[in-house]
């Protein structure tokens, strides 16, 4: 499904990623445990990147006219209202993390430990799957674009 000429690392996070967005959206709680859980061992800076650049180009989409602050909070409000009703231990300021970090408002480096890198990326997948359903859109798209937006970052010389 993913390009084969990414590293093995991308098509893992795009795989695990479009896994558990699609059983979020579902909701299908251990279908989405199982899914997050192949995140886990890859490098959760490259998953933060992802599901970052993911959930910017999602709100750009949702709001062509501009984002503003209640538009984040009725998002938020949404995914939280959503989430709670098949995942038990959501953790809304988690859920605060996921999108001010994705819009540049909060230094993700301020996390404190890999747990809890694995929990904003965890929470990062609720915030998608809410705002992929609200647009109607598949996971697949937004994933390529990211990864592509990435890798070209990358391969560019800083000067």
């Amino acid at each position: 499904m993913w390009p084969t000429e990414w590293p093995r690392a991308a098509r893992d996070i795009a795989s695990a990623t479009d896994e558990a967005v699609t059983a979020a959206r579902v909701p299908d709680r251990d279908a989405f445990e199982e899914s997050c859980e192949k995140l886990r061992p890859l490098d959760l800076e490259r998953v933060r990147a992802v599901h970052s650049a993911m959930v910017r180009e999602v709100l750009e989409d949702l709001h062509p006219d501009g984002l503003t602050g209640e538009s984040v909070q009725e998002a938020l409000e949404r995914c939280a209202r959503g989430a709670t009703t098949w995942l038990p231990d959501l953790q809304v300021p988690l859920l605060v993390t996921v999108l001010t970090g994705a819009l540049g408002l909060t230094d993700p480096d301020e996390e404190s430990g890999p747990q809890d890198r694995f929990a904003v990326a965890r929470h990062a997948l609720v915030v998608l799957a809410d705002l992929l359903s609200t647009a109607q859109a598949p996971a697949s798209g937004y994933l390529r674009r990211a990864i592509a937006e990435i890798a070209r970052a990358e391969t560019v010389e800083m000067p």
